[in-house]
């Protein structure tokens, strides 16, 4: 079997493994690229994918750097089945709708600008058109009854405990006399999640594609993550102001409603206290959480058949219009604001930071993972101001970031599930993680365990052959492309030259001409300070 990486090879997004096994092409997972602008750069190379010569796609669940480029294959020709559960399949039709309208809205907004400045039109990355298009190729699968999507290939989904019908997917290929089975773990959840069952035990593998998003430290466990919401709330309550938790619309914004229900058991959320769901996608997502309770957890099913279903509150609103979510804002007293993006990158949650985050007296809850470059990376990692929407903002609100309402697993949970195994992979492969830490997790494993561990780049090809030692083939100027540091350097100082010759002539010119270069020359200083500290 060949397999190339198209996403998720030393980064957290993206992900999609192209597999050619028996005379079939087909792929694992069809992510959207996400983070700084290089990395979203890749969701342009569609044609990278040929998606008129992928005959299947499994899909382990909604998310959107598990999906979001569908759309994409779907406008470039591919029309074969995409395979998924039923949780995933309703998920997916209102989260991949919702991004095609992001693409659409992202796209007019850009050409308007370069209207107005002459630059060249853009094109979305996809329509809702190409979404409402994807959405009758989904077919629901059952975890544990394998199926043969192609002669030869057998697949079984199984419960990997990340979101609503999220799975880890076994595909057992026969090839040359001789049967193989290649594990991908899509994201793996937490035993004891909210909501979600824990994951499925794995009984073998030969080749294990793990995710390793948090391969390298542990979550606090759930009680301290609810003492660590209920500090929040009381600190911005006790200041009449409000807390700003970014988060998923799917999964997490479904798991701190739960979490919220909890804390009011205990008398921890003020009966006063307005909690409101700000995403027109959490909301619909909330709505088809409640339509598939037979895939919850027994503790939330347990509570369900006693009358207390915990994605109730009696103080939760619901907003769905853009008037519904300005009002938010235009209203005094403390309140908390659940609503998208989980990244701080888009969507309505941007608005929210930037009535909020100067505020001494308010709060900001990150509650999941950050990509790099993002508005949330940044504030987590204590930047002082950020941009947003065009304008800077000083970051005044207390910061908290709460891992324990992670959907991934954490280092150690990671190492238990690979300890379940009942017989030794041949290699294992790290996916779904930023460099680093793989590295770290990788030497963690090769301790424990004595597994071979191989970190593959993007695009890198393999050859998988039980027995036989990786070859990987590899273009690292597409993969890294490098970034030449000497060229960039000198260009600055020729630049900086060139100002300083000409500041003799600029002497000349009238007072308010000098006023005004001045100023753009200390907006220009002020950009490289800000570099600075953050290299």
């Amino acid at each position: 079997m060949k397999i190339t990486f198209m996403g998720a090879a030393r980064t957290v997004s993206g992900s999609c493994y192209i597999l050619e096994c028996g005379g079939k092409r087909f792929a694992v997972d069809c992510g959207m690229h996400q983070g700084n602008r290089e990395i979203e750069k890749r969701n342009r190379n569609i044609d990278d994918y040929n998606p008129k010569k992928i005959d299947f796609i499994l899909i382990t669940h909604a998310h959107i750097d598990h999906s979001g480029l569908l759309p994409a294959l779907v406008a470039k020709g591919y029309k074969n089945p995409i395979y998924c559960t039923a949780p995933t399949r309703d998920l997916m039709e209102i989260m991949l709708l919702d991004s095609a309208h992001i693409q659409e809205m992202e796209a007019e907004w850009s050409n308007r600008k370069q209207s107005r400045t002459g630059g060249a039109m853009v094109k979305p990355l996809y329509t809702i058109a190409d979404a409402e298009n994807t959405v009758p190729l989904l077919a629901t699968v059952e975890y544990s009854k394998t199926f043969e999507p192609a002669p030869g290939i057998r697949v079984t989904y199984k419960d990997a405990g990340h979101i609503l019908g999220s799975a880890f997917i076994e595909i057992d290929y026969e090839q040359d006399g001789k049967v193989t089975k290649a594990v991908f773990s899509g994201d793996l959840g937490r035993p004891e999640q909210l909501i979600v069952k824990d994951p499925v035990d794995m009984e073998h593998a030969d080749y294990l594609f793990l995710e390793s998003t948090y391969g390298n430290r542990n979550h606090v466990d759930e009680k301290g993550s609810l003492d660590e919401l209920a500090e929040a709330i009381a600190y911005s309550y006790g200041n009449g102001e409000k807390v700003v938790i970014p988060a998923f619309a799917v999964e997490r914004s479904q798991q701190i409603i739960y979490s919220l229900f909890l804390l009011r058991k205990q008398g921890k959320l003020p009966e006063d206290m307005p909690v409101y769901l700000d995403s027109p996608l959490a909301i619909r997502a909330t709505e088809i959480f409640r339509k598939h309770p037979e895939y919850f957890d027994e503790a939330t099913q347990e509570l369900i058949r006693n009358g207390e279903n915990p994605l109730d509150l009696p103080n939760l609103h619901f907003t769905e219009s853009r008037e519904q979510s300005q009002a938010i804002n235009e209203t005094h007293g403390p309140a908390i604001v659940i609503s998208a993006s989980g990244m701080a990158n888009a969507g309505r949650i941007k608005h929210h930071l930037r009535h909020n985050l100067w505020r001494p007296g308010a709060s900001v809850i990150f509650v999941g993972w950050q990509g790099v470059g993002t508005p949330g990376r940044k504030i987590v990692n204590g930047a002082k101001k950020i941009t947003i929407f065009g304008e800077e903002v000083l970051v005044k609100a207390k910061v908290f970031t709460i891992n324990g309402f992670s959907g991934h697993a954490g280092r150690d949970e990671l190492l238990d599930w690979l300890g379940t195994m009942q017989g030794r992979p041949t290699k294992i492969l790290l996916v779904h993680g930023e460099a680093e830490v793989q590295q770290e997790f990788a030497k963690l494993i090769k301790e424990r365990f004595g597994f071979d561990v191989h970190i593959p780049e993007y695009q890198e090809v393999l050859e998988l052959e039980p027995g036989k030692e990786l070859e990987p083939v590899v273009d690292m100027e597409v993969a890294r492309p490098r970034v030449d540091w000497d060229f960039l350097l000198a260009d600055s100082e020729n630049l900086y030259d060139e100002l300083k010759r000409r500041v003799v002539d600029v002497e000349r010119r009238p007072w308010v001409d000098q006023a005004e270069l001045r100023d753009k020359l200390l907006d220009i200083n002020r950009q490289i300070v800000e570099l600075v500290s953050e290299m």
